[in-house]
């Protein structure tokens, strides 16, 4: 709690899936937080963040599951995130720190920016801190045991919704490329690598560093792959011979 008596809104990034690539940091600010809250999970069910934590909460911890739709619709999310900002200042104005946990990195396509800036929006007195989580691009490589970019490579990261020009674009600049969340579009990405001739140089990882991950390399004869919704894809666009 800081000296005006609001709590601190602690942005925590608890890694890809696996609960020990959470960094220490961030462990210590989860387990000192009276209040945990986290993406609400579909269905009744726990969701990625809530799962990767679980096994560092008590009891007494307030577990607070924030709705976050996953739709298109401006106004629907602006409502959302102003229920989830107010649910959050609801503990913070009574001297409550509150740890939001979200899966990978908080800066990194995360919901807590949205919760971040709707609560500073409405509560300027707000205080909020984040710390920074692994991000999924970096456990992939690690799952594949490759690097992700040597000397002058130019990396660039896509999220799911793009167009096919955005990702011709992206294969005529970049010397590696990562599609986040690839599952919505995978046969689409498929039919412009193989245009390209990149289908051998490209790799699918579904659930990076979980005990189901699993990796897809050479994707020429696999032009469909029903993919869960944390899946990302990697494509060596150019050599990375340390001789050439």
């Amino acid at each position: 709690m800081n000296h005006q008596g609001v709590g601190i809104l602690y942005g925590v990034g608890a890694g890809p899936g696996d609960p020990e690539l959470m960094t220490l940091k961030g462990l210590r600010i989860v387990q000192r937080s009276p209040v945990i809250a986290f993406p609400a999970g579909v269905d009744g069910k726990p969701g990625m963040a809530q799962r990767i934590i679980a096994e560092w909460l008590q009891p007494e911890q307030v577990q607070l599951p924030l709705i976050f739709p996953y739709v298109q619709d401006e106004n629907r999310l602006i409502e959302a995130w102003r229920s989830a900002a107010a649910q959050v200042w609801h503990y913070l104005r009574q001297g409550q720190d509150v740890a939001f946990v979200s899966e990978g990195d908080v800066s990194f396509y995360s919901t807590f920016t949205y919760l971040a800036q709707t609560l500073q929006h409405e509560h300027p007195e707000a205080i909020v801190q984040t710390i920074p989580g692994v991000s999924s691009p970096m456990a992939a490589a690690a799952a594949l045991g490759i690097p992700l970019t040597i000397r002058s490579q130019r990396l660039l990261v896509l999220p799911a919704l793009y167009s096919v020009t955005e990702l011709e674009t992206a294969l005529s600049c970049a010397d590696v490329l990562v599609l986040m969340k690839v599952s919505s579009v995978y046969e689409q990405v498929w039919s412009v690598l193989h245009r390209h001739q990149l289908l051998h140089r490209s790799y699918v990882i579904e659930r990076a560093t979980l005990p189901d991950q699993i990796i897809h390399a050479d994707l020429s004869d696999r032009h469909t792959l029903k993919l869960p919704y944390f899946s990302l894809l990697i494509v060596m666009i150019r050599s990375q011979g340390v001789g050439e």
